[in-house]
């Protein structure tokens, strides 16, 4: 964004007043929920997932899924619904009602709250709803039911995540999702360098930030979706998408056409993730990620 112009004296006195300020004046932005989705078979990683759903095998030492928590809980994210379908019920049986923030840095917290206090969580259960898993979009339209703002009404904005990535360095900062909610995009995707089990990537990157839904045939660079976004409940609306809200029959559909529609329209906006980043999508990609160090 480009700064407003102001004169030589108005700079000053706004110094002037911003070094006289305690860096702890300012309250954070308000964080939005999240969604976590982890109801997917997993069928790449057979037989591990036969009695264990994949968000939920142990990465050094804890769930997969716990990462993702964690890492929320310190951005300060003031309640995550996760969907689950296979072996759904394991999920809340390990997990329960709410997660305690993971020790490390403070987390960030909104005035009148306490730094260690549980991070909510709620379930939408596919699979004792339905029998199955609804997919990406059809997961997400089912939980959007689930997710209140804080103030009485349901969430406008959310964090969206696959339960099934590792990515520990990434910080989902209220900075982020007030950013977002200021814009007009309907998402905001963090993608990542293409891993070698997907050379081609999934979307291009414009360089005044818009995702890129390029041609096969197009010579541009993409990039892969790491899974992790920030989006807004219109596009699980028309015309973006037609399911009932709250998915009351369960309707199934993938997340991808719904970004590739919104795309082509200038809707979706997105950046650069460089951090250690694994989709853990096969047996061989978890026993790398816990071979010792």
């Amino acid at each position: 964004m480009v700064p407003d112009s102001a004169s030589a004296s108005a700079s000053a006195a706004a110094s002037t007043a911003a070094s006289a300020a305690s860096p702890a004046s300012a309250p954070a932005p308000q964080n939005a929920p999240a969604i976590v989705l982890a109801a997917g078979r997993g069928e790449r990683m057979r037989p591990l997932t036969d009695t264990t759903p994949k968000p939920m095998l142990a990465v050094q030492g804890k769930p997969l899924l716990q990462w993702h928590l964690e890492a929320l809980a310190r951005g300060g994210v003031p309640l995550v619904c996760i969907n689950t379908a296979w072996l759904g019920e394991l999920v809340p049986k390990h997990f329960g009602a709410s997660i305690m923030p993971a020790p490390g840095p403070a987390p960030v917290r909104q005035p009148g709250t306490s730094p260690t206090a549980p991070l909510p969580l709620l379930y939408s259960m596919e699979g004792l709803d339905f029998g199955d898993a609804l997919e990406t979009a059809g997961g997400v339209a089912r939980a959007l039911r689930l997710l209140p703002d804080g103030k009485g009404a349901l969430a406008d904005v959310f964090w969206l995540a696959a339960g099934d990535v590792y990515v520990p360095g990434f910080e989902f900062s209220p900075e982020s999702a007030a950013r977002f909610a200021a814009s007009t995009a309907l998402a905001h995707l963090w993608l990542v360098p293409n891993p070698p089990h997907n050379p081609r990537g999934d979307f291009g990157l414009a360089p005044d930030g818009r995702a890129l839904n390029l041609p096969p045939d197009h010579p541009g660079p993409r990039y892969t979706y790491s899974t992790i976004g920030l989006f807004r409940r219109a596009l699980f609306q028309p015309p973006w998408c037609h399911i009932p809200p709250g998915n009351p029959h369960g309707v199934k559909a993938p997340l991808a056409p719904l970004l590739r529609h919104a795309m082509d329209n200038g809707h979706i906006t997105a950046e650069l993730y460089h951090g250690p980043w694994t989709d853990v999508g096969t047996p061989e990609r978890l026993q790398e990620l816990n071979r010792p160090q």
